[in-house]
């Protein structure tokens, strides 16, 4: 699967309506996990968050949620912020917009929150447009390709360490297929970025 480790500046004008990046003048990093909570991985997680007192936004599957309910409470308690990533994973591209918005609203029955990111990152304009008066639509600014099997965990860290900015949004994976490389990379990615002054926070509460 070919994709794009830094989210070109130039793209970002085309899908204004959508965030891919915040206030790259700060010292702040918004760390996301897509696809959880899961029951092995997600306590990891949060454990490694709290040991560089981080904190981010976790984009759950509604599924998922209904299958994991004290680890998505966890998750709140923790200081952690949630996002919708529809009922099970659905690729905004392949479905009608009528059965798109239903898989978002039937997830919204457990994810109460103002935030959706697309699986895939796949939505059409028409999705966008109905979505957009409801959520903010959360792209991102960096992925850290956590979940290819094509890449080492050396080289899903470097693709964080190396794009990684002040504002940026980055994309990790709450998934079996991402645990080996996000595991590996996440606690050094923190390490590093902290010595570099860096703080990991949750999505800011105007979005």
């Amino acid at each position: 699967m070919v994709y794009l480790v830094k989210t070109p500046n130039a793209l970002k004008p085309f899908a204004a309506d959508m965030v891919w990046s915040i206030d790259q003048e700060s010292k702040v990093i918004y760390l996301t996990f897509d696809d959880g909570p899961t029951s092995d991985i997600t306590p990891k997680i949060l454990d490694i968050l709290d040991e560089y007192q981080a904190k981010a936004t976790f984009f759950c599957i509604g599924g998922n949620v209904k299958a994991n309910p004290e680890i998505y409470s966890e998750i709140l308690q923790r200081g952690h912020r949630t996002g919708n990533h529809t009922w099970n994973h659905m690729s905004g591209w392949e479905y009608s917009d009528f059965s798109y918005f239903r898989n978002v609203l039937e997830c919204s029955e457990l994810v109460k929150s103002s935030l959706f990111r697309p699986p895939y990152g796949r939505i059409k304009r028409s999705q966008v447009k109905g979505l957009k008066n409801q959520y903010t639509i959360v792209m991102w600014d960096v992925l850290s390709g956590d979940w290819s099997a094509e890449i080492s965990p050396a080289k899903c860290l470097e693709n964080v360490i190396k794009n990684t900015r002040g504002g940026s949004i980055v994309v990790f994976h709450d998934s079996k297929k991402a645990e080996k490389n996000m595991l590996y990379a996440l606690p050094k990615a923190l390490e590093i970025l902290s010595q570099k002054g860096f703080k990991f926070n949750v999505l800011p509460k105007e979005y």
